[in-house]
């Protein structure tokens, strides 16, 4: 699948022609039906990998088991005709290949079908189409794969409303009715609503703030304020967080566009979402790795002649099995977890690369999550710093345990601790 990190001047074109128009959406444009009680979303953070029974079960038993029926979408992807592999099946990389990719995995996985839905930048007319709505209505379930997030836009949304084509309406309905949504990466990040993100790094973005955009600049922090497709709204959506080190870039954007609440997913790891868009909407964690919760609730930010800065903001860091409620933002162990004790003295080692730069080709890269996970395990150091890898400003993170911070780990001495309340602070020096 394409990098996330790769932007395309074309798609950075269209999208600040459109940027006026999508700014604000059509009413109810992204609203969940209001009987969408019994769908279910599974979103996973990118990295899917093929052996990773437990997501690829978890979206089949809630498609129906043995009789499950998937729908593929990857228009995330570039089309076969900007593809110069697409004739080699070992090296092609489109959205025609990575669906009967994504399709097979699926049976492989004990679905009883699995079809591509034939959607791209070369076949956009398919999304109105009665044929392909025919198809979408025969499915129990739907994956959406990685790419360009905004490709799904161009694709399966209507530009000047951003209202939904026949495909992506059916889909909705779909939803309401009961079925799984799910996605990986880009097909992740488009279930989301306003706000979506189109791109940036964490250090960028600390520094020069957000704007609306689609930008050929990777670096830069864009969002798309129409958002996605609006099946997830109980707070912004980020990916890759702890492969790209995209906490930093996520509290701004949720700083700048006034969000109270970040899910930050990691890579290979679900977060699944029983009930979206109503009262009753319970998050449960699935995977090897985590998700990262980042409230705003408290936060305070202020710019001066130094630079941005942050504080107030809370982390809490999920894993295998915990769930979450997003009504009374409470976090809860999975069964059988028990609080991990604290048990050295050891100062928490520096690290001066706490959003994994780009630019830093040696060193341990990214520790915002290890820091965390060592300041929990000291019995007296109370908090604890990790710097940015750049400079000009260079920014600090600071975690601090509060009187109400908890830990949690399972039987496996080497999985990542479950964290509860810690707060998370930014300045620039």
């Amino acid at each position: 699948m394409p990098g996330s990190r790769t932007r395309r001047s074309l798609l950075a074109a269209t999208a600040i022609t459109l940027l006026a128009a999508l700014a604000v959406p059509a009413a109810n444009a992204n609203a969940v039906p209001e009987n969408a009680v019994a769908g279910s979303l599974v979103l996973v953070g990118g990295g899917l990998k093929a052996d990773n029974k437990a997501v690829y079960g978890e979206i089949i038993n809630r498609a129906g088991g043995s009789s499950a029926r998937i729908g593929v979408l990857t228009a995330a992807s570039v089309p076969a005709s900007r593809d110069p592999h697409a004739d080699d099946p070992d090296r092609c990389s489109n959205s025609a290949c990575n669906g009967a990719y994504y399709a097979s995995l699926f049976k492989q996985h004990g679905a009883a079908e699995a079809q591509w839905v034939p959607i791209d930048l070369d076949h956009i007319a398919n999304a109105d189409s009665d044929t392909v709505v025919a198809q979408v209505n025969s499915m129990t379930g739907f994956f959406f794969g990685g790419g360009d997030q905004y490709r799904y836009v161009t694709t399966l949304l209507h530009g000047d409303g951003h209202t939904d084509s026949k495909v992506l309406a059916a889909i909705r309905a779909k939803l309401a009715a009961g079925a799984v949504i799910a996605g990986s990466s880009a097909g992740a990040q488009i279930m989301g609503g306003r706000d979506m993100v189109t791109g940036g790094e964490s250090y960028q973005a600390l520094r020069d703030g957000s704007a609306p955009g689609y930008f050929d600049d990777p670096t830069r922090l864009g969002h798309l304020p129409a958002g996605g497709f609006g099946f997830l709204h109980s707070g912004l959506l980020d990916t890759h967080t702890g492969a790209y080190g995209r906490e930093g870039r996520a509290l701004r954007l949720a700083s700048d566009t006034g969000h109270t609440r970040v899910y930050g997913l990691e890579e290979n790891t679900a977060l699944i979402i029983d009930r979206p868009g109503t009262p009753t909407e319970t998050a449960t964690v699935k995977g090897t790795q985590g998700l990262a919760i980042l409230d705003l609730r408290q936060a305070r930010t202020r710019t001066t002649t130094a630079g941005w800065s942050l504080s107030g903001a809370r982390y809490t860091y999920l894993t295998d099995g915990d769930r979450y409620f997003p009504q009374t933002w409470q976090a809860l162990p999975a069964p059988g977890k028990h609080p991990l004790t604290a048990a050295t003295d050891t100062p928490v080692p520096a690290n001066t690369d706490v959003f994994h730069s780009p630019d830093n080709t040696s060193g341990r890269p990214y520790s915002l999550l290890g820091t965390a996970q060592a300041l929990v395990a000291t019995r007296t150091q109370r908090t604890a710093t990790a710097h940015t890898f750049e400079t000009g400003p260079r920014f600090t993170v600071t975690l601090t345990r509060t009187t109400k911070r908890s830990a949690w780990v399972g039987n496996s001495p080497s999985g990542p601790a479950t964290l509860i309340g810690l707060t998370i602070a930014i300045a620039p020096h």
